[in-house]
C-alpha cells in the first residue's frame, strides 16, 4: 500500500477548517484529544457524530453533508468497520482530503478515497505533525524520525 506523503501531511495541516468525524463525548477516547488539541491550535472544527448533539460545547453534526459551511479536509476517527462510509460520505460533500486516523483506517477506505480522487493520509497521528506538538508527541515524531518512518 502507498505510503503517506509529506506534502499531503503539509497540505492538510494547511487547511484551518476541519470537520472531525467519529468525535466522541467521552474525553477518554483520542478522537475527543484530537478535537480538543487541534481546537486550542487555532484549527475551526466541526463534530460530526450522528449520536451526539453536541460536543465540549459545539454543535455536532450527524454528516458531512449537514455542516454549514465547506471545510479543507475530514479528520476520520471513527471504528474501522465505519471508515469506509465516512470516506464516500466525505467525496459525496465534495470533502477532497482525508485523514484517516491510526485505528480508523483500513485498506478499503484507503483505496476508496484514492478511487475517488481524494487526498489520503493514513498511518500517521495528526498530533504527530499538527503544530506546536505536545510534549508525547513530538517524542513520537522524534523517534520515528531517528526510525526513518515519518512521510516523505
Amino acid at each position: 500500500m502507498k505510503t503517506t506523503s509529506r506534502a499531503a501531511v503539509e497540505d492538510f495541516l494547511a487547511q484551518r477548517v476541519l470537520a472531525v468525524a467519529g468525535v466522541s463525548k467521552n474525553k477518554k477516547k483520542f478522537g475527543n484529544t484530537i478535537f480538543r488539541e487541534l481546537r486550542e491550535k487555532g484549527y475551526r472544527l466541526f463534530p460530526v457524530n450522528p449520536n451526539a448533539a453536541e460536543i465540549d460545547g459545539e454543535k455536532c453534526f450527524s454528516s458531512l453533508k449537514e455542516l454549514p459551511e465547506e471545510v479543507g479536509g475530514v479528520i476520520i476517527v471513527t471504528p474501522p468497520a465505519e471508515t469506509a462510509k465516512v470516506v464516500k460520505d466525505a467525496a459525496d460533500a465534495g470533502i477532497r482530503r482525508v485523514w484517516l486516523q491510526q485505528g480508523a483506517e483500513t485498506g478499503e477506505a484507503i483505496s476508496l478515497g484514492r478511487e475517488k480522487g481524494l487526498s489520503v493520509v493514513h498511518g500517521e497521528c495528526i498530533l504527530m505533525f499538527a503544530e506546536p506538538a505536545a510534549f508525547p508527541h513530538k517524542a513520537h515524531r522524534w523517534i520515528w524520525g531517528l526510525l526513518g518512518k515519518l512521510p516523505r
